[in-house]
Order: structure tokens, then sequence, then C-alpha cells
């Protein structure tokens, strides 16, 4: 329905809005229900709301334009799979609020994790219609469909009401559709992207989003609360096709093997489900019960002992060995393991560190790389391994102290455990013939990256593909998505959000990265980390308005200060605050959600 444009001609602006629109309705005769319309100030970009209040104490003047005009719109969403969805919003509710709704029609549990982005622009394409088929439209209240017609979604039929379509992925059906998506040639434009996402704290109308636009419905903090395949098929599901569509449009780096385990992973997913169709059972819940969960073990080691390497000055090939030590978050270094009860000839405090792998299975490189805070930025510092099972100690070691903890801590375990299967499922059979044959046709160009499909043949690339695939082929279908979220965490770069920034003191623009823990300043040519910052060292943050600066104090480190360029700072703002209301989550909560927390963590204003 188009809103009623209201011009005013009021005999009192002392009239309140609760009888206001008394004056434009039509006659009692007609039967329509106006309990969805409200008063839309264009000029102002304000919804008036408040019937209580007096046209006066808004500021209306005589000449003032309103638009009486539904609140629940219609919006085109793109899930995380790439899917487009009709979806009832209510324009009038701040963008928080809005993607509370959409998420609880959806069946996705902790909605804060999510947000609306606009879709980016690729400089080289034309501005195309978006199909009109195969979109269903649902109403974000109930989550009802709007029409009584069929609805579909993809090639399969919706339910009535019940979005469980949702949590099956289907296979990339054509390459075409890989070429036709926007891909981010550099770190500039993944920092671009960025600029997108809408304010949480106002209104769909009030950032001149228009009914029937398209946007974005992606996991914008990548901190995942108790992801737990029994009850989050759908956010599961959402989560995998999101770090599928990341790795194979380049937005995040992954090594060869990394890739090659990547598509296996997709493989036994479209495998499974072959078989399973061809069983004639339903996909969509098959394996649930088989969930990939880890049992922690008993034995905490107190500290580690081995031979590493370090990088010596003025030089990129000189190493020079040691005898090192891990306990707490310190290690130690000694020229020799008789030494090892003296004074060490260096020392290391991992707190607040970059930890970064630089691992090849087949060449048995097993490395780390350590960015260690000093006062003037970062000392790197390379742990070289002989072996997985020393690497995975050292790794799921370094990652803890990082944050502050020991191996002592329960978590630790489990992080090796984790860190051992990411590099088991890396492994290639040396024998061809002992590879299970399976009947799921291999496209490679729908499974791995541009960059990889440059540098091999299609049938080099199946070829590996199925030898990667013995590495999962026992999996259950949710063990897959399980696995390939916990992969696509373990990359470098995963959760790292970029925005193109100028430092107080700096001649040049920059990149501000942003995680769930730490803020880092990196090289905005090769990404490299500059220098990093951690939350739990934090004291404040504030934004000036006036001239878009960010500024944030620490405990024990001097302030960090920075103008953010082709992006609203309010952005950079709301992200920071957004990780911190994030981190404040524990599981004896309840599912409610503190709303007036986040706002005053991220709104700035309000």
């Amino acid at each position: 329905m188009k809103p009623i444009e209201l011009l005013l001609h009021l005999s009192s602006f002392y009239t309140t809005f609760s009888s206001a629109p008394l004056f434009v309705l039509p006659s009692p005769d007609v039967k329509k229900d106006w309990s969805d319309h409200a008063l839309w100030w264009e000029k102002k970009k304000t919804w008036l709301l408040k019937t209580h209040w007096t046209l006066d104490k808004y500021g209306i003047q005589a000449d003032a334009r309103l638009l009486f005009t539904p609140q629940h719109k219609l919006l085109r969403l793109q899930l995380p799979n790439m899917k487009h969805m009709k979806v009832k919003v209510n324009f009038s509710d701040r963008v928080f609020k809005a993607v509370s709704d959409i998420c609880k029609t959806f069946n996705i549990r902790h909605p804060e994790e999510l947000s609306l982005l606009r879709k980016p622009r690729d400089p080289k394409k034309k501005k195309k219609k978006l199909e009109e088929t195969m979109t269903p439209t649902y109403d974000s209240r109930d989550g009802s469909p709007l029409s009584p017609t069929s609805a579909w979604f993809g090639d399969s039929p919706l339910s009535e009401g019940n979005p469980s379509i949702l949590a099956v992925s289907q296979p990339i059906s054509s390459p075409d559709i890989l070429v036709k998506l926007y891909k981010p040639q550099s770190l500039l434009d993944k920092a671009k992207i960025n600029q997108g996402w809408l304010d949480s704290s106002r209104s769909l109308m009030e950032q001149d989003v228009k009914e029937n636009e398209v946007l974005l419905l992606r996991f914008k903090y990548h901190s995942f609360f108790d992801l737990n395949p029994k009850y989050d098929a759908i956010r599961v599901n959402q989560l995998y096709e999101q770090a599928k569509w990341a790795i194979l449009l380049e937005e995040i780096e992954c090594t060869e093997e990394e890739m090659m385990m990547f598509a296996a992973l997709q493989v036994r997913w479209v495998h499974v489900c072959a078989l399973v169709s061809v069983s004639g059972l339903n996909c969509s819940g098959f394996g649930l019960q088989n969930g990939c969960f880890f049992h922690l073990g008993s034995h905490m080691s107190p500290s580690v002992c081995s031979i590493f390497s370090r990088p010596k000055k003025l030089t990129l090939k000189g190493y020079k060995q040691y005898w090192c030590t891990f306990k707490d978050i310190t290690i130690s270094c000694y020229k020799s393991k008789e030494e090892a009860h003296g004074t060490p000839a260096h020392q290391m405090n991992l707190r607040g560190c970059e930890v970064t792998p630089d691992v090849n299975i087949s060449g048995q490189k097993f490395n780390i790389k350590l960015l260690i805070p000093v006062a003037d930025g970062m000392n790197e510092i390379w742990l070289r391994c002989d072996t997985e099972k020393q690497y995975a100690h050292w790794m799921a070691a370094c990652r803890l102290a990082s944050k502050g903890k020991t191996m002592a801590d329960s978590s630790y375990n489990l992080e090796v455990q984790n860190i051992l299967s990411f590099l088991k499922m890396q492994h290639m059979n040396p024998d061809p013939q002992f590879i299970e044959p399976i009947t799921t046709d291999i496209n490679p160009e729908c499974l791995v990256s541009p960059r990889y499909l440059k540098k091999y043949k299609n049938k080099q690339i199946s070829a590996r593909i199925l030898e990667a695939h013995q590495n999962v082929a026992q999996m259950s279908l949710i063990e897959a998505k399980m696995r390939f979220i916990q992969a696509w965490q373990s990359l470098p770069e995963f959760g790292i959000t970029h925005f193109l920034a100028k430092f107080q003191g700096g001649k040049r623009e920059e990149l501000i990265g942003i995680t769930y823990n730490r803020l880092i300043r990196m090289d905005a040519s090769t990404g490299d980390a500059i220098k990093t910052w951690r939350f739990s060292n934090m004291k404040q943050w504030n934004v000036n308005w006036e001239i878009k600066m960010v500024t944030v104090e620490f405990a024990d480190e001097p302030s960090l200060s920075f103008v953010c360029a082709e992006v609203d700072c309010k952005v950079v703002h709301e992200f920071i605050g957004g990780y911190i209301f994030l981190s404040t989550r524990a599981k004896d909560q309840n599912e409610s959600l503190d709303e007036e927390m986040f706002y005053k963590l991220t709104s700035g204003w309000v």
C-alpha cells in the first residue's frame, strides 16, 4: 500500500499524535486496520511514534510534509547461503531489534551475532535487477508466509511457516554463479565492503532503506556463542555457508592443502546427501545425532620443553637453535638443555601476542609466527617444530598464552586435539589405488577458489580433492559442517574486519583490524600486523564526532587515536562496543538480550 501524504492544516499544533491521524482517516464505513500505520517526517528522517507528544514538541511547522505509512514493509534479504527471501520487517524498529525478529522467524539463536549489510558494488559490472522468482515471503512478527500461494526457496518447496529448508546446504550448480559474484581483489576492497554495515541503533527508514531493497543478512561478529548442532541446525548451516562463500570468493586466504580440505568437506556433504536421497531419507536432519563433540583429557601439562629456532637479526634465512621451555604464559630460551636450570638467554611473555601458523603438511613444515608487543611495535619470532604433535602442543600453548591463559586451563587439551584433527584432514593418501571411488560428480570450478583453478588443471584438482576426501569419508553431515566451520576459524585471517584509517602521527592511510578480542594496526598493502592492542587491556574508548576520530585508552600503554577513511566512524565504534557486549554473555543467562546495554556500548549518543 502506498503511504498517504499529509499536508498539515490543524487548528492547533498542541494536538497530540494520538488524535492527529483522525483528521486524515477515511470514513468509518471503510473497514481497514490502520494499527500498523504511523507518521514519518521525511525531511527530518524521523518516525513520530510518541503519540502523547504534541506537534509543537516535535518542532513541526505548518509546511511540514508527513507520510502516513505502514511500519511493516517488505525487504529482500540475501542470506549467508546466497539465497534471497522476502521478509516483512518493521521499518520503524532499530536494526538490532529488526534483526532479532528476523532471526526469530528463521529459528536462528543468538541474533546479536548478525546484522544487515548493504550489497557491495562491483565497479566492473552494471546494476542488474534481482529476479522476482523463487523468493518466499515471511512476516518477521510470527514467521507465517504472507502469501496464500505456494512459496519456493531455491529448488525446494518451503513447508508452511517452517524455514527448516534453511538448514539444508545446496551445492553450487554452476561455476557461472561464482563468476557473477563480487570478489575483493585486495585488502582495500575488503575494507570497502565493511562500509555497508547498517547502524544498529537506527531504523531502516532512517538509513534510507527502501521497501523491497536488497540487504545482506550476515554474521557480523565472529564470536559464535554456544554453537550446538542439536539446537542450531539452521544457524550451523548458515555459518557453514558464510564460511564456504568467504573461501570461494577469496575473502579469506588459505593454503593449497587447506583449500583441498575445504573442497573435500563440501564433497562429503554432497556425497552423503546423494546417498540419503537414494535411500529416500530426509537430508536436513541426517547425522544430527552423531554431532561433532570432543572430550577433554584429564592430564594437564604444566610445561613443555623442546628445541626451537629464533631468527637472527638482520637476516631472513639465519636461524639460531635454542632449548626452550614453556611455562605459564612465558617462553624461556636456553643455549642448551644442560643450561635450562640457569638463567635463560631470552625470555618472552606471550600475553597479547599475535599467533600465526605457517604449515605445509606435504613439506613437513610446522612453523609458528609470533608477533610480541613491545614499546615501539612488535617483535617477530619464529618457532620451528619437528613434528605435528609437537606443533599442536606448542600452538595450543601459544594461543592460550596470548589470551593470558596457561596450559593448566581446561581448554588446552581440547585445543591440542582440534589442531591435530585440522592437520589430519589435510593429509593426502600416498597411494591413489586405495582411494575410495565416489559416485558424486566433482566439479572443481564449484569447489575451489579461482586462484587454484588458474594454477592447476581440473583433473589434477579433482584427484587431490578425492585424496583429501579419504580423511573425511567417515564423517556425518553435521560433523562435516562443524569441521568446516572449525577449520575456517583456524585460518590466520579469520574474524578480522578491516577498515581504512589514518593513525595519529602517521603519514599515510593504513588498516585497522577489529576482532573479538583485539585491535590490530596493519600495513594496507601486505596486511602485516604493525601493533596489537587487547580489549582486556582497554580502559575506555570514545569518538569525537566532529572530526570523526576514535580514541582508545589502555591501562599501561599510550592511547590509540585514528580517523576513519571512507567509512563512518560509527561503524568502527559499533564493532568495538559490539564485541565488548558479546564478551559479557554467559551460559547460565536466559535467552533474552539486554538491548539497552547493547545500545549503551554501541550507539554513542543514545
